[in-house]
């Protein structure tokens, strides 16, 4: 049986629900904003996890689960949890508590335990893990000081700046309009980055397979190109046999089952890496270019 955590009607939820739906694979759906009605039974005896899930009337034994694709959102977000009662608050937050017990500790194969995510809450460290592996990582400045700011601008000439959690953020370039604001940056460190261009690439690593992605844009941020009047075509794209190594061994490292890795191909055939997101909205790309990701996922989780 595999469990599907989060939001049903969103759209990397909804594609991993289809795949599994075509590919006849057993499972059900754990509604995140159904918590009042859902109930989650969990008993840990050493190593034996045992209870039970209510999944939309289904009853689902741990011991019967083998697979678990997760993408919660922060219950204190939640529609249901804005304006309740206190009540409902502790509910929500109890039941939170203990599906993250579970998917911490349940055996089989989960995309992905909230232990191997914790590297995208810091950026710059999780950079320091990615230049470990062996990836180029743009010269970085985190600061709070506007003058280093602008210094760091002054040696490398275009810079970029970005949040430093995992907090999705639009990736700008610090041209003077920005430069202008820094002293709101006394309040909030931010990063800033040298701008390295070429050609986006995003890498998918699903428990090692390896679906890339290729991006030409004439925007900074590819993702919200439409938003400034820029354009974004996306393509499949092969990578070269030790690169798609060099990713699935990243992913594996920081034991993430299911990533997504941002790099940029430059004009000298160097690749830099910026990110590895734990959860990543592969639905985008999926849906851009018909590479199966969704199914790829699904084949994962139910060990093919």
């Amino acid at each position: 049986m595999i469990v599907v955590c989060g939001i049903a009607s969103e759209r990397p939820i909804a594609l991993v629900i289809d795949a599994l739906r075509r590919r006849g694979l057993p499972y059900a759906v754990l509604h995140q904003r159904h918590f009042t009605d859902t109930p989650i039974d969990i008993r840990v005896d050493g190593t034996d996890v045992r209870g039970h899930l209510r999944c939309d009337g289904l009853t689902v034994a741990c011991s019967d689960v083998t697979g678990i694709y997760t993408r919660l959102m922060d219950w204190r977000l939640l529609p249901e949890a804005r304006g309740a009662d206190q009540e409902t608050l502790r509910h929500c937050q109890a039941w939170h508590q203990a599906l993250g017990t579970w998917i911490e500790i349940a055996p089989g194969r989960v995309m992905n335990r909230a232990s191997a995510t914790a590297t995208n809450r810091s950026k710059p460290y999780q950079a320091q893990l990615i230049r470990r592996a062996g990836f180029r990582v743009p010269e970085t400045l985190v600061t709070d000081d506007p003058d280093r700011a602008l210094a760091f601008r002054d040696r490398h000439g275009r810079v970029v700046y970005k949040s430093i959690s995992s907090v999705r953020s639009i990736v700008r370039l610090l041209d003077d309009e920005a430069a202008a604001r820094l002293p709101r940056i006394r309040s909030c460190p931010v990063q800033f980055q040298r701008y390295v261009t070429g050609v986006n690439i995003r890498v998918h690593v699903v428990a090692g397979e390896v679906l890339a992605t290729r991006i030409e844009t004439d925007q900074v941020d590819y993702r919200y190109a439409g938003r400034y009047g820029g354009r974004a075509d996306l393509t499949p794209w092969t990578p070269p046999r030790e690169l798609a190594r060099r990713c699935a061994d990243l992913a594996g490292g920081l034991g993430l089952a299911l990533a997504g890795i941002d790099l940029v191909l430059t004009d000298d055939g160097e690749f830099y890496c910026f990110e590895v997101n734990p959860s990543p909205a592969y639905s985008f790309y999926e849906d851009h270019t018909a590479q199966p990701i969704s199914d790829a996922i699904a084949r994962a989780l139910a060990g093919r």
